[in-house]
């Protein structure tokens, strides 16, 4: 028996984690609400189950599997969805599946939780393992709570804190960003000097191989993930995406407060803590223990355009 079961395997980070191990060999199983369109490779085994609010079965998904991926669970909305969905989606549906996969005799579960499960938007220190988790939301609150109880299931666990990953069809506040960064207009982000950590998918895809590959060294154990070496400012991002497309950075200045003042006046303050606000973490647990990202940011943001694929120009159209 040598299969991976991986939930979420439809959504953006469970198509490239699909897609990389399959051209690493791995013999997998997806688990998907919703049969995939477009379909993975033939080699994939896809299963379906039901909404993971829904209390159901897991054990026959997990039949045959010997390692779990779990990446399944509700993205982090702000204020949009109810604290109980969250809780129910993201930290029981992981706590019966934690439990099911013990009683099955997987060898290695792998939960894919969040920063978030140890900070709130913005932190003013480099976050490592080491501090102490102090979610300030009801998303962050249901990855930690999942986090114990696949601590408590008795299945042997690594825990993952991904941040903020970006992609081919990356979406949420990073797609904002590259709309941002293709407009022709002038940006004033010169000021906005808060630096925050990001993550290439290919990057976690080859942090998630190097924790399978070496259970030895990492069960038992939780690790922040991030591109490595020094994180972007948003200037900085705006600058490398436009210059890799060939395009004048354009950046203006405009103070701060501008922006962050009518935002906490309107009590989005964590919106600007998301864009203005510092967000660093160090992966050198993690790299210690022996991986070795492909990437680093610049790198990763430069590959991400280049690969983009262009969309094709309207056909012209005749006279009637």
């Amino acid at each position: 028996m040598n299969r991976v079961l991986v939930t979420g395997a439809s959504g953006f980070i469970g198509r490239a984690v699909i897609a990389g191990f399959a051209q690493r060999g791995y013999s997998l199983r997806a688990a998907v609400r919703r049969v995939p369109n477009p379909p993975f490779a033939h080699s994939v085994e896809v299963m379906q189950h039901p909404d993971l609010g829904d209390v159901f079965d897991w054990l026959p998904l997990l039949d045959g599997v010997d390692r779990v991926v779990h990446l399944a669970g509700i993205a982090h909305a702000g204020g949009r969805i109810p604290a109980e969905r969250y809780d129910r989606v993201n930290h029981q549906a992981t706590a019966r599946l934690a439990a099911a996969a013990a009683r099955a005799g997987v060898r290695h579960f792998v939960f894919i939780s969040s920063i978030r499960a140890q900070t709130g938007p913005a932190a003013d220190h480099a976050l490592t393992e080491r501090d102490p988790p102090k979610p300030t939301d009801a998303y962050g609150r249901s990855k930690l709570a999942a986090e114990n109880a696949v601590r408590a299931s008795g299945v042997p666990f690594t825990i993952l804190r991904p941040v903020v990953l970006y992609g081919q069809g990356v979406r949420g506040n990073f797609a904002l960003l590259l709309t941002a960064a293709r407009a022709l207009l002038p940006l004033p982000v010169k000021d906005f000097i808060g630096r925050r950590s990001l993550l290439g998918v290919d990057n976690f895809v080859s942090a998630l191989d190097f924790v399978l590959a070496t259970p030895a060294a990492t069960l038992g154990e939780t690790y922040i993930v991030a591109d490595p070496g020094i994180p972007p400012r948003l200037a900085d991002l705006i600058v490398m995406l436009r210059k890799a497309q060939g395009r004048p950075p354009l950046v203006l200045p405009l103070p701060v407060h501008y922006v962050e003042i009518p935002l906490r006046l309107i009590r989005r303050g964590d919106l600007w803590e998301r864009f203005g606000g510092n967000l660093r973490v160090d992966p050198g647990k993690l790299i210690a223990a022996g991986w070795q990202p492909t990437h680093d940011t610049p790198e990763g943001l430069v590959a991400l355009i280049k690969n983009r694929p262009r969309t094709p120009a309207p056909a012209a159209r005749g006279r009637r």
